[in-house]
């Protein structure tokens, strides 16, 4: 089966299953445990079948029962056993009693490895598909700091058997990636997908990690799934790396906020904080229940043409450096966004957008993909506990603040906006600061990319310094600052 991403790799080129565990098993410095839990030994029985296994697996356990399997690698704070902390402990704990259990004087070519899984497949209802945890914790060379990488999978196959064989293929994918591909990591992320239909299995989350990867942005890891087709959303944190969706939405108020960020300006942080204040004001939601997204979509990411992924970690670093969780997801439309979000939370959502983002709601051109058209796509965005929180704007032409009471709309749409309005849906920020209205993104990285002055002012505390001294959108500092610079 050939791979489904295109590119590097043609039918031709791929290695076999087969072929792949044969040269991880020929290679005798190579040695290690398989720890797969939740969906049968499936990796290694490509490694036993492949032949010459026995210089290369140390171990192959599956511990399955929970009692058993807690006597081995403890029991987690929350008692789940299909968590990324679950797995983390399982690379651990295997990895050291390589260590112990073998000589390094005696062995001293050999390079460890742990490979483990933990996996919840389809139920008996078919209700749940299934997803799990998926990792190699590895040596690249003998006697080095052990490289890890760590991913997350949804199942999509409809059969427990095919989950199980499609979870065999993307292991054995792993752990050759792991050895001879560490150094190309965005063809390893293709890689994994070899001998795998799209439609299989989706990777919503994987971070890289130790010496190998030192030079890695997970976010920029992040990106490349978005970009593969691999998932349509992705989250990470401030400190760069990516984060389950689940983790941190689930059961939670979410607050999100659309927009370039290119750069973020005090407009943006403005909207975020005030719609915030309201959105906690509004009844059913506290702040410790509450999780705030700054999303940016993929095709904000193409306004100029394909995506720069310079440009992208610019944007990408200056939220982290504002201490935000941030979104990057391939949802032109809002329904789509709200449909992701209610995956993880039932709990009350808000949106917080300006002016026009509101108005394109309102333009039946973004639904023409649907047999519904507008009207489905209202259906799926509003029957949850929505609020969308409307950012007020200043009429070029006549200097009136645009709000939701004189928003204009197509008249054909007039009686669904009322509907929508007079329903509780949308809420006016009243206590924004009038004083930077005139800020907007585009204007500033205009500024910024001539070199002008001022621009500096419209943007948060902090993140002027960061454009000035990273260099970022194009940023040159001046004569007199290279001179001061300059080696006496």
């Amino acid at each position: 089966m050939p791979s489904s991403l295109p590119g590097d790799q043609d039918f031709e080129s791929i290695p076999s299953l087969k072929n792949k565990a044969l040269r991880i098993n020929l290679n005798k410095n190579i040695y290690g445990t398989f720890a797969e839990i939740g969906a049968g030994q499936e990796t290694v029985r490509h490694f036993f079948r492949s032949g010459g296994a026995s210089g290369t697996i140390a171990k192959a356990m599956s511990a399955y029962d929970k009692d058993f399997s807690d006597a081995v690698y403890g029991i987690q704070d929350d008692g789940r056993y299909v968590t990324e902390a679950r797995l983390q402990r399982m690379l651990e704990y295997e990895t050291e009693l390589i260590e112990d259990r073998l000589s390094r004087e005696k062995h001293p070519e050999k390079m460890f490895f742990t490979y483990a899984n933990t996996v919840a497949t389809i139920d008996f209802a078919k209700k749940y598909l299934g997803h799990g945890w998926v990792g190699i914790k590895f040596q690249a060379s003998p006697g080095e700091e052990y490289s890890k990488i760590i991913l997350h999978v949804r199942f999509k196959e409809r059969d427990a058997r095919l989950q199980q064989i499609t979870l065999g293929i993307l292991g054995t994918n792993l752990i050759y990636g792991a050895f001879y591909k560490y150094d190309q990591p965005k063809k390893l992320l293709k890689y994994l997908y070899d001998h795998i239909d799209m439609d299989k299995i989706e990777i919503d989350m994987i971070n890289f990690s130790g010496p190998r990867f030192e030079n890695v942005d997970n976010r920029l890891m992040s990106l490349q799934l978005i970009k593969n087709g691999m998932t349509e959303a992705v989250v990470f944190g401030p400190d760069g790396n990516n984060i389950l969706a689940a983790r941190i939405l689930y059961k939670k108020n979410v607050l999100c906020l659309r927009g370039s960020f290119r750069p973020v300006t005090k407009v943006n942080m403005d909207m975020y904080e005030t719609a915030k204040k309201r959105f906690i004001q509004s009844g059913t939601v506290t702040e410790e229940k509450l999780q705030t997204l700054f999303e940016i979509t993929l095709s904000n990411l193409k306004a100029s043409g394909e995506i720069d992924e310079e440009d992208f970690l610019h944007r990408a670093e200056l939220l982290c450096s504002l201490g935000h969780t941030v979104l990057i997801s391939n949802f032109k439309e809002y329904y789509r966004l709200v449909e992701y979000l209610n995956n993880y939370t039932k709990a009350r959502i808000g949106l917080v957008m300006g002016v026009n983002n509101l108005v394109d709601i309102f333009d039946t051109k973004y639904y023409t993909h649907l047999s519904g058209g507008i009207l489905e796509a209202f259906g799926k965005l509003f029957f949850k506990d929505l609020r969308v929180y409307l950012y007020p704007m200043k009429d070029a032409e006549t200097g009136e603040m645009i709000t939701s009471e004189n928003l204009k709309v197509h008249p054909r749409m007039k009686e669904l906006y009322k509907f929508f309005k007079y329903n509780g849906k949308l809420k006016d920020i009243e206590d924004y600061d009038a004083s930077i209205g005139h800020i907007f993104s585009r204007e500033v990285l205009r500024m910024i990319e001539n070199g002008e002055d001022g621009w500096q002012e419209m943007l948060p505390n902090g993140v002027a310094k960061l454009i000035e001294n990273q260099h970022f959108f194009g940023h040159e500092s001046s004569t007199k600052e290279q001179n001061e610079d300059a080696p006496v």
